[in-house]
């Protein structure tokens, strides 16, 4: 439970004192802003930030207090356009700390583990002792690792099923090969086959014809010996 606590942290400052002339009204809206943040009024908190920074438009609390503000009512992407403009003026190395922790930790409740992971190394840059972000870094890095592993080994995954598929698509591409050229040379045996019994056939009938000829003639010959032979008898 402390772990999540960690992640979701966020860093508040106070405004710091300015010299300006209009300054003081800007500090009565820091701190009206902060007391309604740390009553959990996010959006009248919101109103008073916003209010300050029309004031002084360069004031990197408000800018920062704003973001958190923004963050607490969900808001994390104008939370961390926020962050980014206040992180290019703000030249205090613990407040840029502050910052590019609580980038780190919008980046890493979307994932986004590269860019968090940076956010977090770029914090510790400036706050090297800050073990809270070191932890959030150690815990992002890890993420990342497992993120990438799964990655890999659902390419891995994905690459063996295709492979099987391709394996597959050539077994039945084979297959129908074979059985097209079984029923091919099925076809020319039939044909073969049939053309065997037809030969066969007209040889039987050709065969035929010439006994029957054969037998005509015999019978033709046959009945011209009676006729002569009762002719003879006639003469007689």
């Amino acid at each position: 439970m402390t772990k999540k606590f960690y992640i979701l942290s966020l860093l508040l400052v106070a405004s710091a004192g300015q010299v300006l002339a209009q300054q003081k009204t800007d500090r009565d809206y820091l701190r009206s802003g902060n007391k309604l943040y740390n009553d959990s009024l996010f959006i009248k908190a919101e109103v008073d930030y916003r209010k300050a920074l029309e004031i002084n438009p360069k004031s990197t609390d408000a800018m920062f207090n704003l973001a958190n503000a923004l963050l607490m009512q969900q808001k994390a992407k104008e939370a961390m356009e926020q962050y980014e403009s206040v992180s290019k003026i703000e030249k205090d190395k613990d407040k840029l700390a502050q910052i590019y922790h609580n980038m780190g930790v919008i980046l890493q409740s979307a994932k986004q583990l590269p860019q968090c992971i940076e956010a977090y190394k770029e914090s510790l840059r400036n706050n090297p002792k800050d073990d809270e972000t070191r932890y959030n870094l150690a815990l992002a890095q890890k993420q990342l690792k497992d993120q990438q592993q799964n990655q890999q080994n659902q390419d891995q995954q994905q690459q063996q099923q295709q492979k099987q598929e391709e394996e597959k698509q050539d077994q039945n591409k084979d297959q129908q090969e074979q059985e097209q050229k079984d029923q091919q040379q099925q076809n020319q045996q039939q044909q073969q086959q049939n053309k065997n019994e037809m030969s066969k056939e007209n040889a039987q009938q050709l065969l035929n014809a010439v006994m029957q000829d054969e037998k005509n003639v015999q019978d033709k010959v046959k009945k011209q010996i009676q006729i002569q032979g009762k002719k003879l008898e006639k003469d007689w």
